[in-house]
């Protein structure tokens, strides 16, 4: 019986976070090297884990979240190995190395929590949407998590002039750094996206890197606010 699932079996632990196949992480846990999760992601875990959903640094940001409805997440801690995934869709697993990334929130899976992190208008982008745009930042020393609905694509925006534009319902992450302005093309209208109305895309200028998926799930993505 072991033979024929062989082949599924996990893997030696090589980093903090890693993927067991693309649509699941692994997470190596210990203690006092917390992670904050999406609630509901976790799908199986060895060792002794404790999880508390809406702890006291997320309740801080909660009135600020995208959602409205406070952060859907929950803190993970422990020594062992923890699994998480989001409905089957690919992981993309980020060593932020110092850097940073900012993430739309249905996209975010997990993250260490010594990471900094926070609620940020998208720069570029409040006169174009009347109100503004918010997103999550994560910046430090540290691994992020994210998710795509299918293999995303990396997109080098290089240091050229030339803007790289994106449908919202299609981003996932981009580098804070760059440069971020709205575009309308009435006349694409029926070619971009899969809405009505105008065609709306995101313009990204300067150094850094856009992760786009193949897929516009405009459930919560990049939501208006006041």
């Amino acid at each position: 019986m072991n033979q024929p699932l062989a082949g599924y079996a996990p893997a030696p632990v090589t980093a903090r976070m890693e993927n067991h196949g693309s649509h699941m992480l692994k997470v190596a846990l210990q203690t006092g090297n917390d992670l904050y999760a999406r609630v509901g992601s976790m799908v199986a875990y060895e060792g002794f884990i404790q999880y508390e959903p809406n702890p006291p640094a997320v309740r801080q940001i909660a009135r600020d979240w995208i959602t409205g409805e406070g952060a859907p997440l929950m803190k993970c801690s422990g020594d062992g190995l923890l699994y998480l995934a989001d409905y089957g869709a690919n992981v993309v697993v980020v060593n932020l190395g110092g850097d940073a990334i900012s993430v739309n929130a249905t996209n975010l899976l997990a993250f260490d929590a010594s990471l900094q992190w926070g609620v940020e208008r998208v720069k570029g982008l409040a006169k174009f949407a009347g109100q503004g745009l918010w997103n999550t930042k994560i910046s430090g020393q540290g691994w992020v998590a994210l998710t795509s609905r299918g293999e995303p694509i990396v997109v080098d925006c290089g240091s050229g002039e030339d803007e790289t534009y994106v449908d919202p319902d299609a981003l996932v992450a981009w580098s804070p750094n760059l440069k971020v302005k709205g575009k309308r093309s009435f006349k694409a209208q029926s070619l971009i996206g899969r809405g009505s109305g105008e065609a709306y895309q995101m313009a990204f200028s300067g150094q850094g890197i856009v992760v786009v998926q193949p897929s516009e799930d405009s459930t919560d993505r990049l939501r208006v606010r006041g």
